[in-house]
């Protein structure tokens, strides 16, 4: 009896790849976040093909510190090889709550440190002669330079996400208290806000929805090369390209 419950009391806690690939479906799916869930598959996925790479003995505390050693290795900057243990963290935190992880295990790997970032990022903005310039990028002589001038109008005078930008309904311009506002803006982490919108920026929107006849839907659509407008989204990518071709 003392050999079993030994035996038993020592059990490797070395979860399998289908054991894995399960706590991570259940992971990605309890989160809302497009974004946050592209960026926990990635960290989660990355750290089960390293886990699987070779045999280790169990999922704790010394894998993790082990993994974050590998992180840094590869000269990663601070804050995503704490965005990688993040993803890792709460894929321990659902194989305990699957009972494939004591909590003890659990308590462990959650007291692994993040790596340090020292100092703080400058980071980079457009002046407002830098920002004039770029709206001025567009001569709005075809119809998709109209769309591009009144998208980089919303973003400079908005200070819009892509995916916000690319989520816009027309109905969510809207008048109150004789200012133009976009209503109800559900943005990151399902916040929701409202933002005023520029005198220059609804002048902008006005030449894009009437040139495109736009008085419904989605307010930004792709164009074909024959100048139709079309009914569906635009993409972030699509913003991105717009604004790389205007700060060229």
């Amino acid at each position: 009896m003392k050999s079993s419950r030994r035996s038993k009391s020592r059990a490797p806690h070395r979860l399998r790849l289908p054991e894995l690939e399960q706590c991570r479906t259940a992971v990605l799916n309890s989160l809302v976040s497009a974004e946050s869930r592209r960026s926990c598959k990635y960290g989660t996925t990355e750290f089960i093909q390293w886990y699987c790479s070779e045999p280790r003995l169990a999922f704790n505390r010394v894998v993790v510190l082990r993994y974050r050693q590998y992180l840094e290795s590869r000269s990663l900057a601070p804050s995503t090889i704490n965005v990688r243990l993040a993803a890792v963290r709460r894929l321990a935190y659902e194989a305990a709550d699957s009972g494939l992880l004591s909590p003890e295990l659990v308590a462990g790997i959650r007291r692994v440190k993040g790596a340090k970032c020292l100092g703080v990022r400058t980071g980079n903005w457009l002046s407002l002669e830098q920002a004039q310039t770029l709206l001025k990028a567009t001569t709005m002589a075809s119809l998709r330079e109209t769309r591009d001038n009144a998208i980089l109008a919303l973003l400079l005078g908005c200070g819009l996400r892509r995916s916000e930008l690319v989520a816009l309904q027309f109905e969510h311009l809207q008048s109150r208290d004789g200012h133009w506002v976009i209503l109800d803006l559900i943005g990151k982490g399902r916040h929701i806000r409202t933002v005023p919108v520029p005198e220059w920026v609804k002048a902008a929107l006005d030449c894009w929805t009437s040139a495109a006849r736009i008085t419904s839907g989605h307010l930004f659509r792709p164009i074909r090369k024959s100048g139709a407008v079309m009914t569906r989204k635009l993409t972030p990518n699509v913003i991105w390209y717009v604004v790389g071709r205007g700060c060229r």
